[in-house]
């Protein structure tokens, strides 16, 4: 089961300032929630879900006073290791239990997950209005001369 409570944070050093930060979690695995694929799902009966996914989780986000401490943020994302989850509750559960934590100005989870049953998936979810992108909206379109 996820473990949110592993999450730790320290004082934002430039809480005055915006600025991005981007990690990258290349080896994220969970359980596909509906069982294992039909030639192994005996052997697979002995997972809580089902056959395992694999992806990688993209998390950028612009801190207030807080940032994610890294290893905390390794061991809650290996929490998921025996969890069985679709990716886009997975995705938007990180994003919740990340921005409960650090309270974020803005944050964006994506999760990149690998190629199963010939399908692609590719999820994304983002609190907050990301800093400076307000200014680039408004700002007038420079016709070319």
């Amino acid at each position: 089961m996820p473990q949110p409570e592993l999450l730790e944070t320290f004082a934002n050093p430039y809480a005055g300032r915006d600025y991005e930060i981007a990690m990258e979690c290349a080896e994220f695995t969970s359980l596909c929630p509906l069982g294992g694929a039909e030639s192994d799902a005996a052997e697979l009966r002995a997972l809580a879900g089902g056959a395992p996914d694999f992806g990688t989780i993209r998390i950028r986000y612009v801190p207030d006073t807080l940032c994610l401490e890294l290893k905390s943020l390794k061991l809650y994302l290996w929490s998921f290791r025996n969890e069985g989850i679709f990716y886009e509750r997975a995705v938007n559960r990180i994003l919740d239990d990340l921005a409960a934590a650090a309270r974020p100005r803005w944050m964006e989870v994506v999760g990149d997950f690998n190629v199963r049953g010939g399908i692609k998936s590719v999820v994304t979810a983002h609190i907050g209005a990301r800093p400076g992108l307000e200014e680039q909206r408004s700002a007038p379109v420079r016709q070319r001369p």
